[in-house]
């Protein structure tokens, strides 16, 4: 067997890109409802619906927020009043729905 035989490749890999994955929150600004260094699992596949958190990239930044639509406009809104809301235009992409967290092995799931 060559080396390159045991390399892992796209083609080969049994892991989709719609498989639902565990990030780490780095940050305060989801708390209290998702406390710094807590647990989420976001499922790519979902679809965005207004409340719902979001893992999304937008003008070159991914962001973990709340989307939320007000008077026809799109805003990413953190939980904590010390971030900005952040006013989208149509050229975000959204990576995920936030479907879980788990904080010190306490899960709550979200739709």
């Amino acid at each position: 067997m060559s080396e390159q035989d045991n390399q892992l490749s796209d083609m080969n890999s049994e892991c989709g890109s719609s498989e639902p994955y565990a990030l780490q929150v780095t940050d305060n600004s989801m708390e209290p409802e998702f406390p710094k260094d807590c647990i989420v699992i976001v499922d790519p596949s979902g679809s965005c619906l207004n409340g719902q958190y979001i893992f999304v990239e937008y003008d070159g930044v991914r962001w973990f927020r709340k989307f939320e639509i007000i008077d026809e406009e799109k805003y990413l809104i953190p939980i904590n009043n010390d971030y900005p809301e952040i006013k989208l235009d149509n050229s975000y992409d959204v990576i995920g729905i936030i479907v879980q967290k788990n904080v010190k092995r306490k899960v709550t799931h979200y739709n």
